[in-house]
């Protein structure tokens, strides 16, 4: 298909309303829709949460009754199905609009074919403007709906020889902080667009962490996860206060604060796969992973990770210090994990590499 200037720049606007729902929206996706009179901005919305409307009937509602005979540029497909709300397809046929542009299908089976059932009723219906970034503002959910889990983004932060963390003394498995205060901000934002931040009983052991959003305005705090064994977790962990903590583990029990979720692998350690199968099935679109080496391994070594969020702050730690990944050891060059970069920006003194496996 071919698409104008015009309709180019009113999917960019789109997107950019889209994704004022980055922290909000999930478990849905973040959705933006615009709506047009000729080449006059009519309407605009964005989908701010679950449960509320859809950036089509926001959009739509401002339009008025300059909605009929109007184009919308939505991000994503117009849903055909009854959720929460009624479908989005009917109200745009209903307001008589003779165009609809959509950046990608709607991924999620009982909510795609919207587009189909425009074109049917008479209404042109054109999409893959911009697809690309409509699918990357989306990306965990079109990994949950096509995959049946999360998209998982593994965040380190090390020195430049590779060290997350002291390896000996006292101090040992230390690992605050490494990097600057601006890359733990820009850390911070990453945690607040997920839907849940993992780690693993290791990291309690040693940090005892919160696994909180801080530093970003955020309406709420995501689903914190821990990967936990032997259920050694101790009641006074911080990540325990306030509740909303999911717990991992291979053994029976009860720990207050947290649900316990038991999924055994054959060696006795929680089935990481089936974790990730199980925080699909609860709506957790993108899972946050800030935890040890060993557990960082693990996932990386089950396939579980699908992008890697480092920050390489300009210090070394030495041979001692701990790595970034428990793996084990390769006998030629041609075995090592190869992963994409991405990008490579500077955030304060530190550098941030996205790299995708």
């Amino acid at each position: 298909m071919t698409f104008t200037a015009f309709d180019r720049a009113m999917m960019a606007h789109a997107l950019g309303l889209a994704a004022k729902g980055m922290f909000t929206a999930a478990p849905n996706p973040r959705v933006g829709c615009v709506v047009t009179q000729g080449e006059k901005v009519v309407g605009e919305g964005w989908h701010e949460k679950a449960g509320g409307p859809h950036a089509e009937v926001a959009a739509i509602g401002k339009a008025g009754a300059q909605a009929a005979g109007a184009t919308a540029y939505v991000t994503l497909e117009p849903c055909s199905h009854q959720g929460r709300t009624p479908p989005c397809v009917d109200l745009i046929l209903a307001k008589k609009f003779k165009r609809v542009v959509a950046a990608m299908l709607d991924p999620n089976p009982e909510a795609a074919h919207g587009g189909e059932k425009l074109a049917a009723a008479g209404v042109r219906f054109e999409h893959g403007l911009m697809e690309e970034e409509a699918r990357e503002l989306n990306i965990g959910f079109v990994s949950r709906m096509t995959r049946g889990r999360p998209w998982v983004r593994m965040k380190i932060a090390a020195t430049l020889d590779g060290r997350t963390a002291l390896g000996e003394g006292p101090n040992a498995g230390k690992s605050q902080w490494i990097t600057g205060p601006e890359a733990r901000r820009d850390g911070h934002r990453w945690r607040a667009r997920a839907c849940a931040v993992l780690t693993g009983y290791g990291t309690i052991k040693t940090d005892d962490p919160r696994l909180t959003v801080r530093d970003v305005q955020t309406p709420r705090q995501p689903l914190r996860v821990v990967v936990d064994s032997r259920l050694q977790t101790p009641a006074s962990a911080r990540i325990l206060e306030g509740g909303n903590v999911l717990l991992f583990s291979a053994t029976p029990g009860k720990l207050k604060g947290a649900e316990n979720v038991v999924l055994p692998n054959s060696d006795g350690k929680v089935d990481l796969p089936r974790m990730l199968e199980e925080l699909a099935r609860r709506g957790i679109n993108e899972l946050h992973v800030e935890t040890g080496s060993r557990l960082n391994g693990s996932l990386v070594r089950d396939g579980c990770v699908d992008e890697f969020l480092l920050y390489l702050n300009p210090s070394f730690l030495g041979d001692t210090a701990q790595g970034m990944l428990e793996l084990p050891g390769f006998s030629s060059l041609d075995e090592r994990i190869k992963v994409k970069l991405t990008s490579l920006d500077r955030v304060g003194d530190d550098i941030r590499i996205i790299a995708r496996a």
